[in-house]
């Protein structure tokens, strides 16, 4: 089921089928730097069992991204709740290839979702929980018009907390 559409991506719901593909991004060490290790296959193959039943608890969850034209899986984007400082946050998270980085894919599907929060959901507030030397990811928050809030001790390590509010109408 497709979510999102932007100018280059589709943006849809994740399936069993998309193991292998997404397993080529999380086992990559590179791609996976910023998390304690890559993911098995049974690592993946959980994190889309996870998305799928966000899906059906909490309405939404991180979706295949996959480019428009060739309908070639590259990653993921979209939205998950976090627990940051004992609240409840909803936080835009990504993943892309390593072969498509630098195209601007993140920050173009990280704007898509934000837009989808703040107007299909009604959303106030999102968040990108990001490690401070994810510089790229910085970046992609920056892009898309978050700033930072504040650094918070998450996920065993440290992290940057940036934000973006809907604009009151």
């Amino acid at each position: 089921m497709i979510v999102i559409e932007t100018s280059r991506l589709l943006l849809r719901h994740y399936t069993h089928e998309d193991l292998h593909s997404l397993y080529t991004i999380f086992s990559d060490p590179e791609t996976m730097t910023y998390y304690p290790a890559p993911f098995s296959m049974q690592q993946t193959q959980n994190w889309i069992q996870r998305n799928i039943d966000r899906y059906e608890h909490d309405g939404f969850g991180l979706w295949a991204a996959c480019l428009k034209d060739s309908k070639e899986f590259i990653g993921d984007c979209g939205l998950i709740k976090q627990q940051v400082n004992g609240s409840t946050e909803i936080e835009i998270g990504y993943h892309i290839s390593k072969k498509h980085w630098s195209k601007g894919y993140a920050s173009e599907a990280a704007r898509a979702c934000k837009e989808y929060g703040f107007g299909q959901l009604g959303l106030k507030k999102l968040i990108s929980i990001i490690v401070p030397k994810n510089m790229a990811s910085i970046r992609v928050a920056e892009k898309i018009g978050f700033i930072k809030e504040q650094e918070v001790f998450i996920f065993n390590k440290t992290h940057y907390i940036y934000s973006g509010s809907k604009a009151k109408d």
